[in-house]
């Protein structure tokens, strides 16, 4: 056995997709790879956020724009925080009330998850509420800079609807989600799973739309780490990224599923089923109706570089910052965007590993329809499909085109 060298305190967020680190601690990838990896379960985005900052952990299981809202100064407690890692793709839903899914197939919504009809139903039956008096919906998303947050507006602006003046978005922790919807609370959330499932099971809510379809093979959450820490413990870093890239690609594995299931339903990791559980995994849904729904790539822990920090992602975050009014458009500002995500760190960790790495740092984001083989070091590496529902590019070398065409859309 290794002798342990390296001790780090983590913070997670109980969603599944914090599985990461915690196979990385519970079957030993950490200790092999030299760390003592101490995990501490956090309730809600801004204790993660606002811990990292003071320093009681070296880094934390974190909301993809998050690094980048605090370096940007967004955050009540300055802290620059570097993303060198990400936990996957995909994994989030819209879910609503069953009153508002019935307003919605009144107009046209079906339990196939499109997110263009579906999108066009709930506009349809906003009009119609808006003409009968009735009060504006409330929607929660898990914090104001999350992935939640940005592709909820973006799908709803997508279909007609004004995210800042047609349905009211508030802040909800994600295990909290379930309860508020069945409360009456709240009228629908976007979150990760399983608190969508929940709320099927339960018979409260029903899933209009997935994250895996509003922009397929998407980045969700990553590995945000303390950048003080992180370059005076270069050594501990790398090894802990070896550590979870053994973690997720154990995870990706179907055959390791029901054992990951039983390790997460852990009353102190997940605390939730395994049947529910494997929704996510295996991408099968009930939305509500009770008829199973394929959804490709619904999560990725592993594949299709799923854990590579490219630049790009920052970068279309800070575009959505920038639509709506959270942060102003200058060049200082995308510097800070590029500069969050480094994929020089998860290449110089990796590459002892001879595993693939992309051979560029960005991509243009949704340009691809079918998988693809791409350029990368190491071994083989196939990116999947990544389009956005309603057929937007983003290119990063365009950056100035892109965020000019969204403003006021």
């Amino acid at each position: 056995m290794t002798m342990k060298e390296h001790q780090i305190d983590a913070g997670f967020m109980p969603l599944f997709d914090c599985a990461i680190l915690i196979v990385a601690r519970e079957l030993g990838f950490a200790e092999r790879e030299g760390v003592d990896l101490r995990l501490f379960r956090e309730t809600s985005w801004a204790n993660i956020r606002d811990r990292i900052a003071i320093g009681h952990f070296d880094l934390a299981h974190m909301l993809g724009p998050m690094p980048l809202a605090c370096n940007l100064g967004l955050t009540p407690l300055a802290s620059d925080t570097i993303v060198p890692f990400s936990f996957g793709l995909g994994g989030n839903c819209v879910t609503v009330s069953n009153m508002v899914w019935e307003g919605m197939a009144e107009h046209g919504a079906l339990p196939d998850l499109d997110p263009t009809r579906n999108g066009r139903a709930l506009r349809a039956s906003l009009r119609a509420r808006e003409a009968a008096g009735a009060p504006m919906l409330r929607f929660a998303v898990t914090h104001p800079h999350s992935g939640h947050n940005y592709e909820l507006r973006y799908w709803l602006a997508g279909c007609g609807i004004d995210p800042a003046q047609e349905i009211e978005i508030v802040i909800v922790p994600p295990p909290f989600m379930a309860d508020a919807l069945a409360a009456g609370r709240i009228d629908g959330y976007c979150v990760g799973e399983p608190w969508n499932s929940v709320s099927v099971v339960a018979g409260t809510g029903h899933v209009a739309t997935v994250k895996a379809a509003i922009w397929r093979n998407s980045p969700e959450k990553v590995l945000g780490v303390r950048a003080a820490w992180a370059k005076d413990h270069p050594e501990a870093l790398a090894a802990l990224l070896r550590a979870m890239h053994h973690a997720a690609r154990w995870c990706q594995d179907a055959m390791n599923h029901p054992a990951l299931t039983e390790l997460m339903a852990q009353p102190a990791y997940l605390g939730q089923p395994a049947d529910i559980q494997m929704r996510a995994l295996t991408g099968r849904l009930d939305p509500g109706s009770g008829t199973i729904r394929q959804v490709e790539d619904f999560y990725l822990p592993f594949d299709k570089a799923a854990n590579f920090p490219w630049k790009s992602h920052s970068l279309w975050f800070y575009t959505q910052m920038v639509r709506w009014g959270d942060v102003a458009h200058t060049p200082a500002n995308v510097a800070i965007a590029l500069d969050c995500y480094r994929p020089d760190l998860y290449r110089s960790a990796l590459k002892p590993l001879g595993v693939a790495l992309p051979g560029a740092n960005s991509k243009v984001e949704g340009a691809l329809t079918a998988a693809t083989p791409v350029g990368s070091a190491g071994a083989s590496l196939v990116l999947g499909p990544d389009g956005f529902f309603d057929g937007r590019i983003f290119d990063p070398h365009a950056l100035d085109a892109y965020v000019e065409a969204q403003a006021g859309v």
